[in-house]
């Protein structure tokens, strides 16, 4: 988040008792709706009769009535907090919407039926998945994380070393960067047959496939990113004394780092996608294979849960990219 966008969050409610959208006779307004909500959906859980029994009915609506009192008592007490009150604030018709989206869902699901069982899951379809199954979900998600560390690290070097040198010689280029034209628009997953072929095992040939898909965005990107870096910068470098293996590691790549981190996060997607794919095509677990396992036995509540999991995995390595670019790139605040 940026800083002009924290300080209109730090300024909001920050007199109490002046006029603020966010703020009214020290009540925060968000909370206070957002406790509504999520109350409304812990009622309609808990006392309107299901269509069909679903299990942990009464325990998410206990859950959801929880979360409803946190945020009644935090509309009472974020207005009388200091700074620390903005990213709460900041996200407070995020979490109203939560909690009108929960009920919905209990009202389309589990009490009217419009969208029936097996095809579709309340909310507490989930938690009794995740209560039941989280032993398997979480050796899933093990074999998941190893094929995806494996496969996107070894396919972001390979990507970053091969973008390097293809935006650095233009002899590797002339070659290189045809055949990465060539192989780059056509999708990882069709490389399916081949790569099945080829590599000895299915853990070989889906980190095959996964490296495959983040490496070519992080290499196109990179090798424009060094190719876009200003000819001033190295006359000035060359001036100093430097050499080739300077200018390359001191100027070329820091230079080209934010085209970098934009493959990185195309790469980041990208590879998620082709995960899914290669772990539904032999191995014995992992999240894909999960998915493709309860899909088999109409077991549409399990593969939802799963997905949950996989967004929320997905979600996590984005913010943990963000916080490393805003790291390494905090040098360009205010410059760009």
């Amino acid at each position: 988040m940026s800083d002009a966008v924290q300080g209109r969050i730090s300024d909001q409610g920050k007199v109490l008792g002046k006029a603020s959208p966010a703020f009214s006779s020290n009540i925060w307004k968000d909370g206070l709706y957002a406790a509504a909500s999520w109350f409304a959906a812990a009622g309609i859980t808990y006392f309107l009769p299901d269509v069909i029994v679903w299990g942990d009915t009464a325990l998410f609506a206990l859950l959801v009535a929880i979360g409803g009192a946190i945020f009644l008592t935090l509309a009472v007490v974020v207005p009388r907090t200091g700074g620390s009150r903005g990213t709460v604030v900041y996200y407070g018709p995020w979490f109203i919407a939560i909690g009108l989206w929960l009920a919905g869902w209990e009202l389309v699901t589990a009490k009217f039926g419009w969208l029936p069982k097996p095809f579709f899951s309340p909310p507490q379809g989930l938690l009794h998945v995740y209560l039941t199954d989280w032993t398997r979900i979480l050796i899933c998600i093990a074999y998941t994380g190893r094929l995806w560390i494996l496969g996107f690290t070894s396919g972001v070097i390979v990507g970053f070393a091969g973008g390097v040198a293809l935006g650095w010689s233009k002899r590797f280029a002339y070659w290189g960067m045809p055949l990465l034209k060539l192989i780059g628009p056509v999708p990882a997953s069709a490389w399916i047959p081949c790569a099945f072929f080829i590599f000895p095992s299915t853990l070989h040939a889906s980190i095959f496939l996964v490296a495959l898909a983040s490496g070519i965005p992080v290499a196109i990107l990179t090798a424009a990113g060094v190719g876009q870096v200003n000819k001033v910068l190295y006359d000035v470098a060359r001036t100093l004394g430097a050499d080739n293996r300077y200018l390359i590691f001191k100027v070329a790549i820091p230079a080209s780092l934010p085209n970098v981190f934009v493959g990185l996060f195309m790469g980041l997607y990208y590879s998620f996608a082709v995960l899914v794919v290669a772990e539904m095509l032999g191995s014995k677990y992992g999240l894909g294979w999960y998915l493709q396992f309860n899909t088999a036995y109409s077991a549409y509540a399990n593969v939802y849960a799963a997905l949950v999991v996989m967004a929320l995995i997905c979600a996590g390595l984005v913010k943990l990219l963000f916080v490393v670019r805003e790291q390494l790139l905090g040098w360009q605040k205010g410059i760009l």
